[in-house]
């Protein structure tokens, strides 16, 4: 079945509460969607959130992308093999991973449709049903934990504290939360390349000390500076979450053989798409290292993909999909957020689609 059309299109969704990280506040999202239609009519969905800050990515670099680069190699190709239209989405341009990733996840959505299975079950999975995390926003210490109070009366058991922008006073974010939510609690740190090489060693060894039982730290210094993951590793005995540090299968690659970190953050609008996230995963489950998988401040749409994904492969240990419980009003719906628990539908494809009572 032929690929007949592809359409961009964009909306901005407002945020319940502003989202705040050592790299950026975010306010509202814009949600650039892609439609696939094959010539029986099947449609596929898929989602970009630009991210200039992480991925380099805007809202109309990623539309003229999509539009004008990777759509002409599309149009004619036959649905049914999905892994030569993944690469020939990953051969048209350099870079521009948000785009690529709105455009295979719409034909990963138009591909299982065809064969009437929903996605994760098309890519080899049988449970539909995640245990998710929830964010908190960098704030002042008093701030974060009534934040973190409010999501345990919310059903939560498993939080990430955001940190990184002011790095004196990380620790005692950190120290209010755990005292505030007791023993039992979950806490992830991400620190978004808030930190220096030594300050997050400081740091790390100061929560350590205080015996404050945090899970992991996530991307503690920048991308490039995978020296400094290394000496952070060495250094501390809490595991250490490669994030912004891996886009692609080739930085993974570089991540596990350097043994660099711990664990792995994937997001599909860091890696171009589903099959190099899959990719990833299949890497980090060779080389003993568990996945988590994550987005970035994503709709329904594209969160749902991950969810798929996770749901599909025995690696991706940890769910960090709570994006769309920030959003004020959704466009489209398909995941049911159950207090911690995140379901995705038995519906052929990604099983998402716009809600009847949302009007542009």
């Amino acid at each position: 079945m032929k690929i007949e059309s592809l359409q961009v299109s964009v909306e901005t969704l407002p945020l319940i509460k502003p989202f705040k990280t050592a790299l950026r506040t975010a306010m509202e999202i814009e949600n650039i969607m892609v439609s696939v239609k094959l010539e029986d009519g099947t449609e596929g969905l898929g989602a970009a959130a630009p991210t200039v800050a992480i991925t380099g990515d805007s809202t109309n670099g990623i539309m003229t992308v999509i539009e004008e680069v990777i759509t002409p190699h599309l149009i004619g190709r036959d649905i049914e093999n999905i892994q030569v239209l993944s690469q020939v989405i990953q051969q048209s341009c350099v870079g521009n991973t948000s785009a690529k990733a709105a455009v295979e996840i719409a034909l990963y959505d138009a591909a299982s449709k065809r064969w009437q299975l929903p996605l994760y079950q098309y890519l080899g999975g049988k449970s539909n049903e995640l245990k998710n995390d929830m964010t908190i926003s960098i704030d002042t210490p008093d701030e974060m934990a009534k934040a973190a109070l409010s999501l345990i009366e919310g059903g939560f058991s498993t939080m990430k504290i955001k940190l990184g922008k002011d790095w004196k006073s990380d620790v005692e974010r950190v120290s209010r939360i755990r005292e505030a939510v007791g023993d039992q609690i979950i806490i992830r740190v991400d620190a978004n390349q808030g930190w220096t090489t030594k300050q997050a060693i400081s740091i790390i060894h100061e929560i350590e000390e205080r015996k404050l039982n945090v899970d992991l730290v996530e991307q503690p210094v920048q991308a490039h500076d995978i020296d400094g993951l290394k000496e952070i590793k060495r250094s501390v005995n809490v595991p250490i979450m490669a994030d912004e540090s891996l886009f692609s299968p080739r930085d993974a690659l570089r991540l596990l053989s350097e043994r660099a970190v711990d664990l792995l953050n994937i997001k599909l609008m860091k890696t171009g798409g589903i099959r190099r996230a899959l990719q990833i995963a299949d890497m980090a489950e060779v080389a003993g290292v568990e996945c988590m998988i994550g987005s970035m401040m994503e709709s329904t749409i594209s969160v749902a993909a991950a969810a798929h994904l996770a749901t599909a492969h025995p690696n991706i240990t940890k769910i960090d999909l709570d994006a769309p419980l920030w959003i004020k009003d959704e466009s489209f719906e398909g995941l049911q957020f159950k207090k911690d628990q995140l379901f995705i539908t038995d519906k052929p494809g990604l099983g998402v689609k716009r809600k009847s009572s949302f009007t542009q």
